[in-house]
């Protein structure tokens, strides 16, 4: 199932939020990693509604990339107090059960559900990615994003064709990370990628590109 590709920004420090406030053309949506803005939560408030996008909330769980190493319970409590600001809410396909009442919550307040899947050090097989697929959609997914390490072309592949793959009835936002994680980012924003993260001021993780760049792919 195929969606318009979106450009995202991501908001991962202090120094991202002043850049993605001064932005002339904002990017489709933000994503507020609230993880790593738990410093400013009240500054990140007051200023939400001045970022002229719509909002991505998530609250990365250690385990695939969070920072900080914050508890089940204080991320349940991050993403609550943002969700009435969001547009959707991203939570990791392994802990979408215990989210449920959050995930409940974001549906009755007409907020799309982002189920997310993050391995920094491998690709999943073909149909495993696929498996990952149905159950998050399954599980009430609006959006499958998928975040794996790629440093062999047959790894950017597994990605491609899963972005492509008309059987899959699911939105998906694609990307590597590492070697290939650049060109992956441009290929599967190209090939249609959901949802296509970039920085707005430094990379957070290897391969991430500033969204002007992948701006660029989309509009070729």
């Amino acid at each position: 199932m195929k969606a318009e590709p979106l450009l995202v920004g991501v908001i991962a420090s202090p120094a991202d939020l002043r850049c993605a406030l001064a932005l002339r053309e904002p990017p489709d949506l933000f994503e507020l990693r609230l993880d790593c803005l738990t410093d400013i939560l009240k500054q990140l408030e007051g200023k939400i509604d001045t970022l002229r996008a719509a909002i991505i909330v998530t609250a990365r769980d250690p385990r695939e990339g969070g920072f900080g190493n914050l508890s089940l319970a204080k991320r349940r409590e991050l993403l609550l107090r943002f969700l009435p600001r969001a547009k959707y809410i991203d939570v990791e396909l392994h802990n979408a059960r215990a989210f449920k009442s959050v995930l409940e919550r974001a549906r009755k307040q007409k907020v799309r559900v982002i189920l997310s899947l993050h391995d920094f050090k491998s690709t999943p097989s073909p149909r495993s990615l696929r498996a990952k697929v149905t159950e998050a959609k399954r599980l009430g997914a609006d959006i499958f994003k998928v975040a794996v390490r790629t440093e062999k072309p047959s790894a950017l592949g597994r990605l491609v064709d899963l972005v492509i793959d008309k059987e899959v009835k699911l939105p998906v936002s694609a990307m590597g990370i590492g070697k290939l994680g650049a060109i992956s980012r441009l290929l599967l924003t190209r090939c249609g990628s959901a949802l296509n993260y970039g920085s707005v001021r430094s990379a957070h993780v290897e391969g991430q590109l500033p969204i002007e760049v992948l701006r660029s792919a989309l509009r070729r």
